[in-house]
């Protein structure tokens, strides 16, 4: 493999790196420094074409200035190795530590949403502003409770079923029941499908494990698996709703407040784009069980860990609203 790159040296050590649910990643000590070698598992990112296209946006973006960390080129100027069908990237190994909402200070949540807004705007002017689904004529359909109402009743199935049974079953089922109920409260709300396609580019995975500090100052945004079109302001709440959700599910909404207010400044959006934004990823929120779905039929327990708070999160939400919208927005 790193015959493919002669400028970084012959290899010392190959470590895994433990962080991260879809690929793999290595830290690669050389005589000349330090990688991280990434492993393109995910099936739905994993093509070289698309690589390609990622590597481009963050070579672009670094010029504008936004903290990314590019791909090193081989001998060919190509950034994608391909070895067994299967793709890989060498990129500079980046010094730095994750910083949750809660190790953030105010004056630090504003200059996260202010990095957002930067990255969208960014985004905008390296890949244009098209449409990312031509020849669709209307935006994302949102959940339709009538399916949620069916992949409950498989849950909860599940969640009764498994022996033995342990705490987080009894929690499981337990949200399971009070989101069925709150859906149906609710059910009148359900946002109505955009009449026009989203047409900004966004990260597509914006959270904690993807921006990396050096001290105070964010010096990278990792993993751009996700680049594509989505609307915009959407992922701005998407990513607040993980930075500051506390373990009880509530959000640090002074901390979101600093944030948005950054964002909407940075980014040019409006008070009714983010209102809006707000509404659909609740409204995502409360139909959303993907937690459950990897333990109870992917048998995959990686993600339980985040289930308490990102449950309770969807309750929280659905009592203090207008205490989020307008956080969001004022």
């Amino acid at each position: 493999m790193l015959r493919r790159y002669p400028d970084a040296g012959e290899p010392l050590t190959c470590k895994p790196v433990t962080q991260g649910l879809l690929n793999h990643g290595y830290r690669v000590s050389t005589t000349r420094g330090h990688y991280f070698l990434k492993h393109h598992l995910d099936d739905s990112t994993g093509d070289r074409a698309t690589i390609v296209r990622q590597h481009r946006a963050t070579q672009r973006l670094q010029s504008l200035g936004v903290p990314v960390a590019p791909p090193v080129e081989d001998t060919e100027g190509d950034t994608v190795a391909e070895i067994g069908g299967r793709c890989y990237a060498l990129h500079p190994w980046v010094d730095g530590l994750h910083r949750a909402g809660a190790q953030l200070t105010a004056a630090q949540s504003q200059r996260l949403g202010a990095l957002l807004g930067a990255v969208h705007t960014g985004l905008e002017q390296v890949m244009g502003a098209g449409t990312g689904l031509a020849g669709r004529s209307g935006g994302y359909r949102s959940p339709d409770p009538a399916d949620t109402f069916a992949l409950i009743d498989d849950l909860l199935a599940a969640a009764r079923g498994r022996r033995p049974r342990d705490s987080f079953d009894e929690l499981a089922e337990h949200r399971l029941l009070e989101r069925r109920t709150l859906l149906e409260q609710h059910a009148d709300r359900r946002p109505p499908t955009p009449d026009i396609p989203a047409t900004g580019w966004v990260h597509g995975d914006f959270h904690p494990l993807n921006v990396l500090y050096r001290g105070t100052d964010p010096v990278a945004i990792l993993d751009w698996d996700r680049l594509g079109v989505q609307p915009r302001a959407e992922e701005a709440v998407r990513a607040a709703a993980i930075f500051f959700v506390q373990p009880a599910g509530k959000l640090e909404l002074e901390k979101v407040r600093a944030y948005a207010g950054a964002y909407r400044r940075a980014a040019g959006a409006g008070a009714a784009e983010l209102a809006a934004a707000v509404h659909r990823v609740w409204w995502e929120r409360l139909n959303d069980f993907w937690i459950l779905r990897w333990r109870y039929c992917l048998h995959d327990r990686r993600a339980d860990p985040q289930f308490p708070a990102v449950s309770a999160l969807a309750v929280w939400w659905t009592r203090e609203y207008e205490a989020v919208c307008e956080a969001f927005t004022g």
